[in-house]
């Protein structure tokens, strides 16, 4: 059987995958990561894909393809990893590298433009040419497809409207330097943000980790939310109220008729409902297919993305 690898690099993990031409996932492998910089990052993909080969094996034979998602910014053309941020810049011709090591095609692109174009291919994209894929996790970008094409901009930097301000004002600073960006208050990062510098405006049981180093747990914050409890309350609120007009701006800004959420934290439905409660009809109305939450495995969408990497499509 013909088979594609994907390997999603993430924040938090590297999921390694085999998979057909239709999407379906033949064999997977999960291995933590952690902050790294991409000198590092390259040495962590070459070791885990190692063990994957190893521990794991081949479906059958050899792969067609291999497509790597990565955080940052990406040159899919050249094959070339930019950056993971603008602290983190040491750019690696990393398609070529990993080709000539596994003797396997390589293709690169960005995570959540990888996302996108397993939407496109195997989701939502099956019945829309104007679409916004919306990710929202630890961070927040967006891939945005218009006729049928992927916007990427000059510099491979589109989609990255974490760092939009949506008139919700908290009061916390963005690493961008501008203060109140979406992702600082909406993201996985952001629920850690507001909860740190609302805690003691609120009454709440929401764990608080003293240290830096580990953040609010989300499940527990929804969790707490539906109990009313008052701090989580507030943290949820919060969050939607920047979503939901972080949607409306995208959808003044391309004309969708589709807006696609994915990402862990809106992935099992309850932020969702409470986004659209604060949509406006006036400003949706063209929405016609709605805002919907992807018909691809959420926990799955990025490695599914680096498949359709591999595949080039």
């Amino acid at each position: 059987m013909d088979t594609y690898l994907g390997l999603d690099l993430g924040g938090t993990k590297l999921l390694i995958g085999e998979m057909d031409s239709r999407g379906n996932i033949l064999k997977y492998k999960r291995y933590e990561s952690g902050y790294f910089n991409q000198q590092a990052a390259l040495q962590f993909i070459k070791t885990s894909l190692d063990d994957y080969i190893k521990s794991v094996g081949w479906y059958d034979r050899k792969p067609l393809g291999m497509g790597v998602g990565l955080i940052g910014r990406v040159d899919p053309n050249e094959g070339i990893w930019l950056q993971i941020d603008p602290s983190r810049t040491h750019p690696i011709a990393l398609a070529k590298e990993l080709t000539d090591i596994y003797d396997i095609p390589c293709h690169i692109d960005n995570d959540v433009k990888s996302a996108t174009r397993a939407e496109q291919a195997w989701g939502f994209g099956q019945i829309s040419q104007n679409f916004i894929y919306v990710n929202v996790g630890t961070g927040i970008g967006v891939g945005t497809v218009v006729n049928g094409r992927q916007i990427r901009g000059s510099h491979f930097n589109a989609g990255e409207v974490g760092h939009l301000r949506v008139g919700v004002n908290v009061g916390i600073k963005c690493g961008c330097g501008r203060m109140d960006c979406v992702e600082t208050i909406a993201a996985g990062i952001g629920f850690d943000n507001c909860a740190r510098l609302l805690k003691d405006r609120y009454d709440t049981e929401l764990h608080i980790p003293a240290g830096k180093g580990e953040r609010v747990l989300i499940s527990e914050v929804f969790a707490l939310s539906k109990k009313g409890d008052p701090l989580c309350v507030a943290l949820v609120d919060i969050a939607a109220e920047a979503l939901a007009n972080l949607i409306m701006n995208l959808v003044r800004f391309s004309d969708p008729d589709t807006v696609v959420l994915g990402g862990g934290i809106v992935a099992d439905g309850y932020m969702h409902e409470k986004i659209m409660a604060k949509l406006n009809p006036i400003t949706m109305r063209f929405v016609t297919n709605g805002v919907v939450i992807t018909k691809l495995n959420p926990g799955f969408i990025g490695l599914l993305g680096a498949g359709a990497v591999a595949m080039n499509i």
